[in-house]
């Protein structure tokens, strides 16, 4: 894979690495006693051509209104047009002495500060592009920040003409900055999130459009269109964050599980920064109504804080979740201020000029928490079974070496992962798993009581240890098994649910049982939910060695889950009002999200399953029903 991030930067000093490799293998040879071979016209090209650069890099610093930019490209300007005067002596002291050593350390210096200096400012330059589109779709967020407040037509039909010229504008840039990135994984991200966009996009106006008419006609349902239009700007949000998220990457480690960690923590870093500005403004204006937007991003903040108190180390864990108990307690306070119309009275002013001070240093928290993680060399468990096998064999084959409790937290987690799959086992088998898992616990606890004592080594050690392997194997396969059979039996009819949901919905009225059998429908379907995603997520961290396969996994579930009681009260105002066509629209529109949802989950979970096992379960599953 290439080490550059764009096809601009790996094509313009791809040429350049070569041309120093180059150089590194003449300074090589010279160091056996060669001379060195003239150098004077390589480097008078390298030399205008850097020449050409710099006085295109100042020309776009002086056009350019990004301060960042500006304070950033001189100092690489200026290192680059060092490197190169550095080439250009070392090849006129070689060219009096081929043999100069120290013309030769210049030569190499010289050359390398060329290859990072100019990587430095093609950095520098194309971060500047990056924040551009990042600006646009930062505007895109304002829009989907307000449209909660949307209560009448006029202002829906005005909405729709600002947002829709900015998400053309993100749409386009996006998709060029696509076809820019090197990363496949970067690519598939920025793809599924703009489609994701333009998806919901419709959507959300027409879940808006509903609103507004039950609104303002005082009619049923209005808290459900509420939460439907609330949940569809939050998705279309969440996807933006996304996408401004990976703008901002240069590399991606496909092995690496460990980072998922620091990506979930990022990504929740990057939400609050988007949310401060409306968090501010709401601390700062005594009058802004409580549950507002302004109100729900400072929750947002404190929500997405404790996701990254979840994955800190404990001293920031700890910080996090007080200076974030503070804040809720904080905010509380000032919201029933607020509702009394006391906002402007000093005890109000003063929890908000508090609130305010304590947000800044939860984000500093957050900040460090990140950084400790990033830098801290502890590792932590492996994210799915195949990890925490590896993870657990290594302490096994050497139970005397100390891992910081690595490898006996990763045969703890396996363990988990056995008992969670226990009721999804055959009754024959139930007992057996069980088994399985207290011998292995108690065998654990006892290696690792061996190991506290300084007899990692002895031979009862050695024999528990070797004990520990073989059980963890047999757990794995019965887990991977299990696994396989609930993505048979949980995936083999997946229409089944939505189409009987729909059904109710679309009953006349008047029809008996009409409500009853809708909540039934509805409670079917909720169940069914749940189960395919918990199964998903199964596959995810138990039957997936690839991480890509799995991220995309977890982050189906995680919609399908989400998504259904948003159908379910588009499903209910549909019945309420059978003849509105807005309604109609609303819950066509969720329902195929719905099934195409599940769709897509049911074919990454065929795909993240091993095909061997797939069949042989699917064969015995489909002779069962047979005989029934």
């Amino acid at each position: 894979m290439s080490v550059f991030h764009t096809k601009t930067i790996e094509n313009i000093l791809e040429p350049v690495a070569q041309q120093v490799s180059r150089l590194v293998i003449l300074h090589e040879e010279a160091e056996d006693g060669n001379a060195m071979p003239d150098l004077s016209r390589p480097v008078q090209a390298v030399s205008k051509a850097v020449a050409n650069l710099v006085k295109v890099g100042r020309e776009t610093v002086n056009s350019s209104d990004d301060p960042i930019f500006r304070q950033d490209m001189p100092t690489a300007l200026h290192r680059v047009e060092k490197a190169s005067k550095l080439l250009e002596e070392a090849s006129l002291m070689l060219g009096r002495d081929p043999y100069s050593q120290p013309a030769r350390k210049k030569l190499i210096e010289g050359a390398k500060g060329i290859l990072q200096d100019t990587y430095a400012l093609l950095l520098s330059f194309d971060e500047s592009e990056v924040r551009k589109i990042i600006r646009e779709c930062k505007k895109v967020l304002d829009y989907l920040a307000v449209a909660e407040v949307i209560e009448s037509m006029e202002d829906l039909v005005q909405f729709v003409k600002d947002l829709s010229p900015c998400l053309t504008k993100v749409s386009r840039e996006v998709d060029a900055r696509e076809k820019e990135l090197i990363h496949q994984a970067h690519r598939d991200i920025l793809i599924r999130c703009l489609e994701s966009v333009k998806s919901l996009a419709p959507i959300l106006i027409c879940s808006m459009k509903i609103f507004v008419q039950i609104l303002n006609q005082n009619g049923k349902g209005v808290d459900e269109a509420a939460a439907n239009r609330n949940y569809l700007a939050q998705r279309m949000t969440d996807e933006i964050n996304e996408i401004i998220r990976v703008l901002q990457l240069t590399n991606y480690d496909e092995d690496e599980w460990d980072a998922d960690t620091l990506t979930v923590m990022k990504k929740a870093q990057n939400a609050i920064d988007g949310k401060l500005a409306a968090a501010h403004d709401w601390l700062e204006d005594p009058t802004t109504v409580v549950g507002g937007v302004g109100e729900k991003s400072l929750r947002y903040i404190l929500d997405y804080a404790m996701r990254v108190a979840e994955r800190c180390l404990p001293p920031d864990n700890a910080a996090i979740k007080k200076m974030c108990g503070d804040i809720t307690s904080m905010t509380n306070a000032l919201c029933e201020l607020r509702e009394e119309g006391k906002g402007t009275t000093p005890q109000a002013e003063a929890l908000s000029r508090g609130i305010s001070q304590k947000l800044r240093e939860l984000i500093g928290l957050v900040s460090q928490g990140i950084s400790n993680v990033e830098r801290s060399s502890v590792q932590q468990p492996a994210h799915t079974l195949r990890g925490r096998m590896e993870q657990a064999r290594a302490w096994l084959t050497n139970p005397s070496f100390n891992d910081n409790g690595l490898g006996h937290q990763a045969i703890q987690l396996i363990i988990e992962d056995g008992r969670k799959i226990v009721n999804s086992c055959p009754p024959a088998e139930q007992m057996t798993v069980q088994k399985l898992c207290s011998e292995t616990e108690n065998l654990s606890r006892q290696l690792a009581e061996l190991c506290r004592h300084g007899q990692g080594n002895s031979y009862q050690a050695i024999t528990i240890a070797q004990a520990i392997a073989g059980k963890l194997q047999e757990l794995k396969n019965k887990i991977q098994e299990t696994i396989v059979g609930k993505v048979v039996k949980d995936f083999i009819d997946i229409t089944t649910p939505l189409k009987q949901f729909t059904d109710a919905v679309l009953s006349s009225e008047g029809t008996p049982n009409r409500e009853i059998n809708f909540n039934e429908k509805a409670q079917a379907l909720s169940s069914f939910s749940q189960r395919v995603a918990r199964t998903a997520r199964s596959v995810a961290t138990g039957g997936s060695a690839n991480k890509k396969l799995a991220e995309m996994l977890l982050n189906s579930a995680n919609q399908v889950e989400s998504l259904t009681p948003h159908l379910i009260n588009a499903g209910r105002i549909r019945m309420s009002y059978p003849d509105n066509k807005a309604a109609d629209e609303h819950f066509e529109n969720l329902r195929e999200q719905y099934a195409d949802s599940v769709q897509k989950m049911r074919a990454l979970a065929d795909e993240a399953t091993d095909t061997v096992s797939f069949i042989k379960m699917s064969g015995q599953y489909s002779n069962a029903h047979k005989g029934l």
